[in-house]
């Protein structure tokens, strides 16, 4: 299943003698120009570009036929950034060239579908040495021919998949931390040294001097490194690059995999892979964004932030919290909501969200999220009973029952917050792929409260202005 986005292009991309000219579409005037320029690093940015655009065309995960699916290119006024997912869905790479990287100017912001076809392929592959590299993003003539032809309206499928992957690689990857730096020669040889042909091996990753170490268990500081066959994009990259820096959330003994992004800097430009929890798993179902999309405000939330995003080329959640006037969770909140449309990207080095150019459909969540859908229904039916000693508080919250047709279930609170429960869905992922419904309508009774309640408090709130005026 795709979201169809209707972009016109004015053309293929190509790379001629002018340099390499990126068909695209968005942003706020028809087929703007985000850049015109040149890349400083033109041989690094066309290896950079073409392992975006494999990870596109790769399924790491039972391989077919390759997948034919175009990076997405997002303008921000210093920087470009180029991204995709694996067919797979389980790997997300993305390119910036930073301002470092770019002679020119941005000119405008806008995101796209890019156009990397075949034939850009192999023109890509030849740039070598000190061939200047020119970057037109967007040429604006609607009127202007090709030797292929006159204007061109395009439909492209963005894959839903890719949405959902956009929203999931937000949240969790605001939770990492850096983890690792080393320098790329200490790079290339620990890729070297990584197995191949394993990919059911689970491997954790420690710093270990100017170098990293293998080890079969997580341990604290320790970054999870599953799959370990799907870092060969970084490979090509690695002659260019001056330090590879490694990112994960935190983890203790015991615990169950985790994503990690691993990142080539080369000053100009940064390459960074960022790798699913175990190989067969992709971005579109880990359910992480679900706990922040269940809050009642975060659509009227998400309307309001939509509005105060700038093309800074990161967002600062304090400062979107203080316009708003809203707390920084309902924030984090409203991102999450927006990140179902793909509006928001996090940037792991750093430390920031990114805003992309894509329409925001606030229904999306609840049509590409059926734990939420079915959890709202638990909630309308009133199937979900608070124990006595948590109809208070949810930090009192000992259990609930929750009635899901013939069957019965229970969802317990634990000490560090989250919620277990007694269906199958919770037995099979452990928590792991986030909450289930029963669960996430638990959460959702304690944090909103009833509908009932709800529609109570609202027309209070009607009534009061209505006194007012």
């Amino acid at each position: 299943m795709s979201a169809v986005q209707t972009y016109r292009y004015l053309g293929s991309s190509a790379l001629s003698g002018d340099g390499l000219a990126l068909q695209t579409s968005g942003g706020p005037a028809p087929n703007p120009r985000f850049f015109d320029g040149f890349l400083t690093t033109p041989h690094a940015a066309a290896v950079g570009l073409l392992a975006v655009a494999e990870v596109a065309r790769i399924r790491y995960h039972r391989p077919v036929s390759p997948a034919s699916l175009d990076p997405v290119v997002t303008g921000s006024r210093d920087r470009l950034r180029f991204e995709s997912f694996s067919g797979c869905c389980g790997v997300y790479a993305r390119m910036d060239a930073l301002p470092e990287g770019l002679d020119g100017d941005v000119v405008e912001h806008g995101t796209t579908n890019v156009d990397v076809n075949n034939p850009l392929r192999e023109a890509l592959a030849r740039v070598g040495g000190l061939d200047p590299l020119h970057l037109s993003v967007g040429p604006d003539d609607l009127t202007m021919s090709t030797l292929d032809g006159p204007v061109v309206e395009k439909k492209v499928p963005l894959p839903v998949r890719w949405l959902r992957g956009f929203a999931e690689v937000q949240v969790l990857a605001a939770r990492f931390e850096p983890r690792a730096e080393i320098p790329a020669t200490e790079a290339a040889a620990f890729l070297r040294r990584l197995p191949s042909g394993n990919d059911r091996a689970m491997l954790w990753v420690v710093p270990a001097g100017r170098s990293l170490r293998l080890t079969s268990r997580p341990v604290p500081g320790a970054v999870c490194l599953a799959g370990a066959s799907r870092l060969v994009a970084l490979r090509p990259m690695l002659r260019f690059a001056k330090i590879l820096r490694v990112y994960g959330p935190t983890v203790a003994p015991g615990s169950a995999p985790v994503p990690s992004t691993w990142e080539l800097d080369t000053d100009a430009l940064r390459l960074s892979l960022t790798l699913s929890p175990e190989p067969y798993r992709g971005f579109s179902g880990e359910g992480a964004a679900l706990t922040a999309l269940a809050g009642d405000d975060v659509v009227d939330d998400a309307d309001l932030i939509s509005a105060l995003l700038s093309w800074d080329p990161t967002v600062d959640v304090d400062h979107l919290a203080g316009q708003a006037g809203l707390d920084p969770t309902r924030v984090r909140g409203a991102l999450a909501q927006l990140g179902t449309a793909g509006r928001v990207g996090y940037d792991v080095a750093e430390a920031a969200y990114f805003h992309r150019v894509m329409p925001y459909d606030a229904g999306r969540a609840e049509r590409d999220n059926p734990r939420l859908v079915g959890a709202r229904a638990l909630l309308e039916a009133g199937a979900v009973t608070l124990d006595d000693d948590a109809a208070g508080s949810a930090a009192a919250l000992a259990a609930a029952t929750v009635r899901s047709g013939e069957h019965v279930y229970r969802v317990r609170h634990l000490p560090d917050g989250s919620l277990t429960c007694t269906c199958p869905w919770w037995a099979k992922h452990r928590g792991q792929r986030g909450p289930c419904r029963h669960a996430l309508a638990t959460r959702m009774l304690l944090t909103n409260g009833p509908a009932a309640d709800r529609a109570d408090h609202e027309q209070a709130e009607t009534e009061l202005m209505g006194e007012r005026a």
